[in-house]
């Protein structure tokens, strides 16, 4: 059961049944080139819903990512008209009623542990999102730490309009990247933002031309697999955990972070590059 944050906005998923025979890996794309781990959705006729099958396979590939040393970025993005139209129900809804504990503990082991791949993910994840991002989808795309949006692309909170609360730390993540009046009016309303609005409220951070996007999208990916790998780690953490803590702890943790960081190869060879006024080449490590 995947509970319950699938839009179905012009989708009906019983015209396009997931059979038996189509493994996760074949409906979850990916590959690393260049040090840079792309994940390609690809269930286009859905507009790249995600299944339960799909949700743990790209849990296990952003955990790998962030193990793997020839991994520096890596970049989530769609086929087809969707980015991602959120979580695919036609399990929980053959499934009956469920029982007293069986929602809770879906999400805390489904949409939850997925978004927290992706916010714990030690490489920079960017978000190509190439058309429509609805329900999890939003929050999939919102996880990440740099947003590209095409011109296309649209946002919808589509919760409300089913009568359900957000999952998927929806109302954990709007409030830090908009404030918490902006972000109640998403959920509130669940109306379809644009890319441009999106772009507007700090929620994208670059809005490009639909045939643009994949291009840009490596773009800043091979610059962040150029980057101090391990540098780039570290900060990611101080930020996301700094709306959570107070002045103190955050500057502790930015202290220790300093001190791990520096005995990386990385960090002495941007010190010696200064020193020896050359650009610096970092190796990941």
């Amino acid at each position: 059961m995947n509970m319950p944050d699938f839009p179905r906005t012009d989708v009906n998923p019983a015209e396009n049944p997931v059979t038996p025979e189509i493994s996760a890996e074949s409906l979850v794309l990916h590959a690393t080139d260049n040090q840079v781990c792309r994940i390609t959705l690809n269930r286009p006729e859905a507009l790249n819903a995600i299944t339960p099958d799909q949700r743990e396979h790209l849990i296990r590939l952003f955990s790998e990512a962030s193990a793997d040393p020839d991994v520096r970025a890596v970049v989530i993005t769609g086929t087809g008209r969707g980015f991602c139209a959120g979580a695919d129900l036609r399990r929980a809804a053959a499934a009956g009623e469920p029982v007293v504990g069986d929602v809770a503990r879906t999400i805390r082991l489904g949409a939850q542990r997925l978004i927290a791949a992706v916010l714990d993910c030690e490489k920079p994840v960017i978000a190509a999102v190439n058309g429509t991002a609805a329900g999890i989808g939003v929050h999939l795309a919102f996880a990440c730490d740099l947003v590209l949006a095409a011109e296309s692309a649209r946002f919808i909170e589509v919760f409300v309009r089913r009568g359900l609360v957000p999952d998927g730390g929806g109302a954990y993540l709007l409030p830090r990247l908009i404030g918490p009046q902006r972000a109640k009016e998403l959920l509130f309303f669940g109306d379809a933002l644009t890319a441009a609005d999106a772009e507007r409220l700090g929620l994208v951070n670059r809005v490009v031309p639909d045939g643009e996007l994949d291009k840009t999208a490596r773009e800043w990916a091979a610059r962040l697999a150029t980057g101090p790998t391990r540098t780039l780690a570290l900060t990611k953490q101080l930020v996301n955990a700094s709306l959570d803590s107070d002045r103190a702890t955050a500057f502790a943790a930015e202290a220790a972070a300093q001190e791990i960081n520096m005995t990386t190869k990385d960090a002495q060879e941007g010190v010696a590059s200064f020193v020896e006024r050359r650009s610096a080449e970092f190796r990941g490590r």
